[in-house]
């Protein structure tokens, strides 16, 4: 590049120079240049800007000293010099600059790089920057080329010159600051630039600053000490190269003992490990893993902070997932809320963003936490699958095989809908309205979403979805009855019953205290508007369509607005009402799409492949949402075009796809008969086959089918009986199942009509001839239990004759043959004999597994008909429950759900609940869980029902679960295994069971139920067995159970000792009051062992007397037997008081001085123990007997003894055996002694 010339001075041109200055030029040596030059340089520096005479007379030399010689002179004393003239020069003619604008000499200079290692040592450049005026030197005015002319001087002053102050860089670095960031975007950017180009200068320089303020705790060394993390941050930004020394300096600080230090560090590192084109993971491993260590801080917000940094890191780091997938786990069953919160939301909306960011794993985190204990947390997982679920398997967002990767999620949300909380419950129904089928979208496709979903769910989720449907459907049923009463004159009657519905709509709801009072409050609304309820009423009217639903809700949510509020939760109350019972998916239209879709796969024609299902599985699922939807929504079936559909339905192959079809029929064609006689012409041949020649549940929906939908009923079902009982052939078992089926259905449905001609039919073939012969002989492979296809046709037809038999009785209600009495005994008969009736052994072990179920199945059955119930015998009773003990697993699992099922919907009486207790000795672990699961539910039940039924209360005997207890007590009692009643074993399996039960029932104490049991157990203790009042065993038995009872029950809860003013009422049928009895607390008996222990009865009786014994016992009596001895604690009035000398005793009243028993002499007998050191006297201690007496064991057995230090030289007794278990119970309970033999 050419210098412009050099410019001429004002007038003659001639240079004028200082006084004692010669001429300066190239002539002259460079030593007399730089002598020269000096005497220049402090000319001007002594010059100032008021000088108008010296600037006129030095411009010639100003312009002088900006020719090439001097700015291109190889001395650098010469360019050092020159450059302090050129300062002084601008600093002099401010703002006039003495050189044109064309040829600006000063910004040719820096281009060319001359000036750089010079203006280090300028005093008004360094003037500014120490003055931290580094802002001022740019502006938006200056150009480009001017900034990069600033950004070559200040780079070349730093890389060249000796080093870097702590002013100068803070200078620079004060520009990273956010506060003077945002002030200032040049200066940033100049500063920024700046460190970028320096970066290997100026690192040392920042290293040492970052390690007096993090390491040595130096702040006062800069005034930005308090902004070293935005300083961090800002400088990883620009260059990480810049804090390659300061990053360890951070896993120190990492460690730090000061929580909220580290929770500041923490924030930094997430920020720069979570950058989008950081590698500082990749690059520094330690800090990374010293990192993921704070995952686990014991510090709350470090852990919170670390949560939520994982989301950035998921996003814009994929390959750190693995690395932070453990961390996150550990995270997501945090203790605390907040963080388990945020795990989902960090993994979600990752997972939004992208779902290949997220892995199987973190997925199933969101999946558990679906089940956390907290609400909070449960929803945001609910909801955030949801979304993932809309995104991806609702609208293919990122194609099939993302779609099939969470295509679990689905049934997850549907399983959710098990859950005993409403809130769940309500989330459920709303995320299926809105996420997985919204109800925004138009009919076709709103039903195409539902068809293709309904076939791609579980079994479990499916019937979590009729479930939803079905409880829907209920709460639409109680508004109507509630919009019935209001139709009714004013009474309290209808008020009473009016109570009742807005309490169980209420329990339909979240916070079901609140929700009654809001309920109560809508209810006054509903009576005083009357177009309100005609809105109401039009909702739930089964003809109301969808749109029209949408409308109502609208209509009745803005007449409930006024007045508005910020914050109405009234209002939100009623709309979960409306959301719940509006019909937002199913109206005619609906059904008729269905339908058509329906159509479409059995032709062949739908999209089934593309939707992941075949088109068998299509249509059966299709018709099984048909069939669900027939039950709730049956008036949108009725269409000629629907039936026509569903007849073509019936013709096809596939069993369950006619059987669903007959079941349609069944549920909504009460009209068809009056309105549609086409479809009822080809309907019923179809049926009459079906009910002849077609699989048992076909027969059996075909009947039910006529049944309900004909008016000509009895006609149609002789048509179907007579030629069906004619030809019954026992010797072609295969042609016979469903023939049976069907007559079994016929008489129970038409009892009048058919009860007389099954009554041979049963007695001359089912039992005669089918089940008291064995034609065949069974596989006898030893298995337990065989698929259904593998069970012998002779055994099926055996199974459903037990069903026939059972259907003929539960349709006849009565028992004035007897013939509930002969069935009785031949099921008995079966338990007892395992299943083989006729004892052939010709049956093989899977067979009789089947029969055995059939058999207790049919007992339980007819036991939910009171007239039958009444005659089965405490016997039949114990056989049928005794098949939960069944050795077949299968027997067990199915057994014991409809045990369940039947009484959970209140159809059995209660006996059948003390079953549940002979589950504890199920060896299947899951068996006993579900065991337990079944107990809680059908005590909460009805315990529910008690509250909310008020002629309850009457019925009390038969409902409150607590009764189950004297029936358990004598079911266990004539357990098969319960035979040596003085084993250990054999007692500690009778106190599992016993546990099982009583640990249920006692968790709360309500209305001082713990003593009322132990009332209960210790009348039933006042009576004999009924079923056997002489045997002595079976009465020994009977009372070793109760005394069990009462150790389970005390060690339980304190309460029980408490007084009880209700009178347990014990069951007649199971036990048999006596004239005297005796009141055990506790009884026990002691073996004979080697060795002597002697009592003292002195300091034992006298002890009876102590004022603090009152309040909790009144008298006791001491019985000596002729082999043992026996203490029992008798609750009398505490002004009675026992005087007992050596071999006799007497009760005096202590008030009236009367004898109130005759006196009783007994031999007293010395108990021989092991030897002992010295004698001990039984309760000498008061301390010790306050304490006893204070947990309410004022007997032998509230002594802890040690039953190892003592040999017998018999076997051991009951007594030790009881011993036993009271230690086993003692852990729990302060039961232990301070003293032990």
């Amino acid at each position: 590049m050419e210098f412009p010339q050099q410019q001429k001075p004002a007038g003659d041109g001639k240079i004028v120079y200082p006084p004692g200055v010669k001429e300066i030029t190239d002539k002259i040596s460079n030593d007399e240049v730089v002598k020269r030059l000096k005497m220049v340089v402090k000319t001007y520096m002594d010059m100032d800007q008021d000088s108008e005479e010296e600037k006129q007379q030095y411009l010639g030399l100003a312009l002088h000293l900006a020719s090439e010689f001097f700015l291109r002179n190889p001395n650098k004393d010469v360019r050092l010099l020159v450059a302090c003239c050129l300062a002084d020069i601008f600093r002099i003619y401010a703002p006039e600059a003495p050189y044109t604008s064309h040829d600006n000499i000063f910004f040719i200079y820096i281009k060319l790089h001359i000036l750089f290692p010079l203006l280090i040592k300028l005093h008004i450049f360094l003037w500014m920057i120490s003055n931290r005026c580094l802002p001022l030197l740019i502006s938006n005015s200056h150009n480009q080329k001017v900034q990069m002319h600033m950004m070559d001087l200040m780079s070349s002053i730093i890389m060249e010159g000796d080093g870097v102050t702590q002013e100068l860089l803070d200078t620079i670095l004060i520009n990273l600051i956010p506060a003077h960031k945002n002030l200032n975007k040049q200066a940033y950017d100049l500063a920024k630039t700046l460190l970028k180009r320096t970066v290997q200068t100026i690192e040392t320089c920042i290293a040492n600053f970052f390690n007096q303020v993090l390491v040595m705790g130096k702040s006062s060394v800069s005034d930005l000490s308090e902004h070293v993390f935005d300083l961090i941050q800002e400088l990883f930004a620009i260059d990480p190269m810049l804090l390659t020394s300061v990053m360890p300096q951070l896993e120190f600080k990492l460690k730090s003992n000061d929580g909220e230090e580290r929770l500041a560090v923490v924030r930094l590192l997430a920020k720069l490990f979570g950058a989008k084109d950081s590698e500082l993971a990749s690059q520094n491993r330690p800090l990374w893993q010293c990192f993921l260590g704070r995952f686990n801080d014991i510090h709350v917000p470090v852990r919170l902070e670390c949560v939520k940094f994982a989301s950035h890191c998921l996003m814009n780091h994929p390959d750190l997932a693995k690395d932070l997938t453990e961390y996150l786990k550990v995270r997501s069953h945090d203790p605390e809320e907040a963080i388990r919160h945020d795990v989902i939301v960090t993994i979600i909306n990752a997972g939004k963003k992208d779902l290949n960011l997220v892995n199987d794993q973190l997925l199933g985190f969101v999946r558990e936490r679906t089940l956390d204990k907290r609400w909070r947390v449960r929803k945001e997982a609910m909801m955030g699958l949801a979304q993932l679920y809309k995104k991806y398997c609702l609208h293919h967002e990122a194609g099939k095989e993302s779609a099939q990767k969470i295509s679990w999620i689905k049934d997850k949300l549907l399983h959710i809908y098990y859950q005993n909380s409403i809130d769940d419950k309500l989330l459920v129904e709303k995320i299926f309205a809105q996420y997985m089928v919204p109800h925004s979208l138009d009919t076709e496709e709103k039903m195409k979403c539902l068809y293709y979903l309904y076939s791609c769910l579980d079994t479990n989720a499916v019937k979590a979805l009729n479930e939803m449907w079905k409880c829907q459907n209920m709460l639409r049923s109680l508004v109507k009855e509630l919009l019935d009463l209001h139709k009714l004159p004013v009474s309290e009657a209808n008020n009473t019953a009016m109570l009742g519905k807005l309490m169980s709509i209420a329990k339909n709801l979240p916070d079901a205290g609140k929700a009654q009072d809001f309920m109560k409050k809508f209810n006054q609304v509903l009576s005083e508007d009357e177009k309100l309820r005609i809105q109401l009423e039009m909702l739930i009217s089964p003809t109301c369509s969808c749109k029209q639903a949408e409308i109502c809700v609208r209509e009745i949510t803005r007449k409930l607005t006024f007045p508005k509020q910020p914050s109405n939760p009234f209002l939100e109350m009623v709309k979960f009402l409306l959301e719940r019972i509006a019909p937002v998916h199913i109206d005619s239209e609906a059904i008729s799409a269905l339908v058509k879709l329906l159509n479409k796969s059995i032709e062949g024609t739908a999209d089934d492949e593309e939707e992941g299902v075949t088109p068998d599985t299509a249509i059966r699922s299709g018709l099984e949402l048909l069939k669900v939807l027939s039950f709730t929504h049956p008036t949108a079936f009725h269409s000629a075009e629907t039936y026509e559909s569903l007849l073509q339905c019936l013709k096809m192959e596939d069993d369950k796809v006619a059987e669903a079809a007959i079941q349609i029929f069944r549920n909504t064609g009460q009209k068809i008969e009056t309105e549609l006689q086409q479809i009822r012409s080809t309907l019923i041949p179809i049926l009459h086959q079906k009910a002849k020649r077609g699989t048992p549940h076909q027969a059996k929906q075909a009947v039910h089918c006529i049944h309900a939908i004909f008016n000509n009923k009895e006609v149609q079902l002789a048509q179907i009986f007579e030629p069906l009982s004619r030809s019954l052939n026992a010797d072609v078992p295969e042609q016979l199942i469903t023939p049976l089926v069907s007559l079994g259905h016929i008489s129970m449905l038409a009892p009048d009509q058919f009860a007389s001609p099954m009554k041979s039919i049963v007695a001359n073939f089912i039992v005669k001839d089918l089940l008291m012969n064995d034609r065949s002989v069974g596989n006898k492979n030893g298995k337990l239990w065989s698929a259904d296809e593998e069970v012998s046709p002779e055994v099926l037809a055996k199974v459903q004759a037990i069903k026939l038999l059972v259907r003929w009785l539960l349709g006849m209600k009565n028992n004035q043959s007897k013939s509930a009495n002969s069935t009785l005994r031949l099921l008995s008969a079966m338990l007892v004999s395992e299943g083989d009736l006729t004892e052939q052994k010709k049956i093989s072990k899977s067979d009789m597994s089947r029969l055995r179920l059939a058999a207790g199945s049919a007992i339980m059955k007819l036991a939910q008909e009171p007239c039958y119930h009444e005659i089965i015998t405490p016997e039949q009773f114990q056989l049928c429950g005794l098949v939960i003990n069944d050795e077949c697993y299968q027997v067990r699992q199915i057994f014991a759900q409809k045990l369940h099922l039947a009484l959970v919907k209140l159809l059995l009486p209660l006996e059948y609940l003390a079953v549940f207790a002979l589950c504890a000795k199920d060896p299947v672990k899951e068996r006993r869980a579900h065991a337990r699961q079944c107990l809680l539910k059908n005590i909460s039940v009805r315990r529910e029902y008690i509250k909310q039924n008020p002629l309850a209360q009457e019925k009390l005997v038969s409902l409150l679960p607590e009764y189950v207890v004297p029936f358990m007590i004598h079911l266990l009692a004539h357990d098969p295994d319960f035979t040596k009643p003085h084993e250990y074993e054999q007692l500690k399996d009778i106190k599992e069971c016993l546990w099982f039960m009583l640990e249920v029932l006692m968790t709360k104490n309500e209305n001082n139920s713990h003593a009322f049991l132990r009332k209960m157990v210790e009348n039933i203790k006042q009576t004999k067995d009924a079923q056997c009042p002489e045997d002595a065993k079976a009465n020994e038995k009977l009372y070793i159970v109760c005394d069990v009872a009462l150790f389970v029950i005390a060690n339980k809860s304190t309460a029980c000792h408490l007084d009880c003013q209700k009178e347990p009422v014990l069951p007649s049928k199971f036990f048999l009051v006596q004239d005297k009895a005796i009141i055990h607390a506790f009884s026990h008996t002691f073996s004979k062992c080697c060795g002597r222990l002697h009592f003292s009865f002195h300091n034992f009786l006298t002890f009876s007397h102590s004022n603090f014994l009152r309040p909790f016992f009144r008298f006791f009596e001491v019985k000596i037997k002729k082999s043992c001895l026996g203490i029992y604690l008798r609750f009398f009035d505490s002004r009675k008081v026992l005087h007992m000398k050596l071999g006799k005793t007497e009760w005096v009243d202590r008030r009236m001085g009367n004898r109130i028993y005759n006196t009783q002499t007994f031999k007293v007998l010395k108990i021989k123990f092991l030897t002992l050191p010295g004698s001990f006297n039984l309760c000498r201690n008061p301390v010790c007997r306050k304490k006893y007496i204070l947990n309410g064991l004022f007997s032998l057995v509230s002594l802890d003894f040690k039953i190892s230090h003592f040999k017998s030289r018999n076997k051991m007794s009951s007594s030790g055996v009881l011993l036993s278990l009271t230690r086993s119970f003692s852990n729990s309970r302060s039961l232990k002694t301070t003293r032990s033999i």
